[in-house]
């Protein structure tokens, strides 16, 4: 696997080990040990969900104020725009964030640690997003961050407005999130 470092380090863009003929292709698309040799990062999964959504839908942005949770994701059909912003304030790149296409044609995978927002906005007709998680779910811990805060600034590749969930509408601005410490 190919790890390649983002402005963020804790943000990690993992390329794993395609292996393909006039067939198709095959690759491993999470190894646990491969993951700790080649990160450094040891985590139990616990959790995978997968969703499909249309052209300009924005999911996110999503964290839990408890029980965070680490994300390992990729895209299986389609392509999206990827994206983690940091909310651990005692954190150099507090309120910064990474962004990343992901696609089922470059197979790249995105770890969003813990502390971390994470949401995605889908740029080609229709995208399945797969993606393991490192606790449960947890609904009354879950927050949403505004997509459009100027504060944070994500340069979204769409035009007009996105199709939202109303939580997400109606999400809030990093001035007014619950952070990690």
């Amino acid at each position: 696997m190919n790890v390649i470092q983002t402005a963020i380090p804790e943000v990690l863009i993992l390329e794993p080990k395609v292996f393909g003929d006039d067939r198709g292709f095959f690759f491993e698309s999470f190894n646990a040990k491969q993951l700790e040799e080649a990160t450094g990062l040891k985590r139990t999964f616990v959790q995978d969900n997968h969703s499909r959504s249309a052209k300009n839908v924005l999911r996110g942005l999503h964290y839990q104020i408890q029980h965070p949770q680490g994300k390992l994701v990729r895209v299986v059909a389609g392509e999206v725009f990827d994206v983690a912003v940091d909310l651990r304030k005692s954190s150099p790149s507090f309120g910064k964030w990474v962004g990343v296409t992901l696609s089922a044609e470059n197979k790249r995978q995105l770890w969003v640690p813990e502390g971390f927002a994470h949401g995605f906005v889908v740029t080609s007709d229709y995208a399945e997003f797969v993606y393991k998680t490192t606790d449960y779910w947890y609904p009354q811990f879950d927050r949403s961050l505004l997509w459009s805060d100027p504060t944070i600034g994500i340069e979204w590749p769409i035009e007009g407005e996105p199709v939202l969930a109303a939580k997400d509408a109606q999400a809030i601005t990093l001035n007014e999130a619950d952070c990690y410490a």
